[in-house]
């Protein structure tokens, strides 16, 4: 059984923070590193025996390390014990309309970086994008990948779920129990209600009359026009920052 971190919140954060990388691994007792990443750690970052490495296995679990000094066998030593991240007790989800080209990539690296728990990438009515079976697996795998390279980047060690896309219906029947705190992108909705979990953000061509009639409430994300990936991530900063009390309401003494 994992102990505890004996240090408090921000101490744990301090860790993760000044640790020259966060790598990836399947144990936190064998930290057994993959070539690629071992090849990141030494001939990318120029990183020297001795320097602070953290090691995480992506849900949650992640100890400090050490890189050591052999080149074809352990590439870390551990150097404390086990820490657990709890799960968040009100997980967020940001659901966006395919965009073409690498765009949903940008939008997936970003949403990782943002603490977003899961991400759905969704084909609407008037979504450009069409893919097949196949092309739908390779593209969720190249945007697991990008969430990869951005966890590790921005230190989190719980990593999000990306999900295969699907079309609009399947994501709101995926909502389940969610539902009741779920939000449609729209203008002349309302604000963002601080408890809420999940923001739905449609195609640049906008929702069609049907999927506006599917009972979410509309959110407002502000006077301006904005591209698909601008506004899912605007809606994942909000859903982030009232989460964490970055934000609050006003009287609440907050922003």
């Amino acid at each position: 059984m994992d102990e505890p971190f004996a240090a408090g919140p921000l101490e744990r954060r301090a860790v993760l923070r000044h640790a020259a990388a966060l790598v990836f691994v399947d144990d936190l007792d064998e930290l057994g590193v993959s070539p690629d990443d071992g090849h990141h750690l030494r001939d990318v970052l120029r990183l020297r025996q001795g320097e602070d490495v953290v090691a995480s296995d992506g849900r949650g679990r992640w100890r400090s390390c050490v890189l050591s000094g052999g080149q074809a066998t352990r590439v870390l030593e551990p150097a404390g014990p086990v820490a657990v991240e709890p799960p968040p007790a009100r997980p967020l989800t940001v659901a966006f309309a395919l965009t073409k080209q690498e765009r949903p990539e940008w939008t997936v690296q970003k949403l990782t970086e943002l603490g977003i728990d899961r991400i759905w990438p969704i084909l609407t009515g008037r979504t450009v994008v069409r893919l097949g079976p196949e092309e739908r697996l390779r593209r969720v795998a190249r945007l697991r990948r990008v969430a990869l390279a951005a966890a590790a980047q921005s230190r989190r060690v719980r990593l999000p779920e990306v999900a295969e896309p699907v079309e609009l219906a399947t994501a709101l029947e995926a909502l389940g129990d969610e539902r009741g705190r779920a939000l449609l992108a729209e203008p002349g909705g309302g604000p963002m209600p601080p408890d809420a979990s999940t923001v739905l953000v449609g195609p640049e061509g906008g929702w069609e009359p049907s999927e506006l009639r599917c009972g979410l409430p509309l959110l407002d994300l502000g006077p301006l026009l904005l591209r698909s990936e601008t506004a899912a991530l605007l809606a994942g900063g909000l859903l982030s920052a009232f989460r964490s009390g970055v934000t609050r309401r006003a009287g609440d003494g907050g922003v």
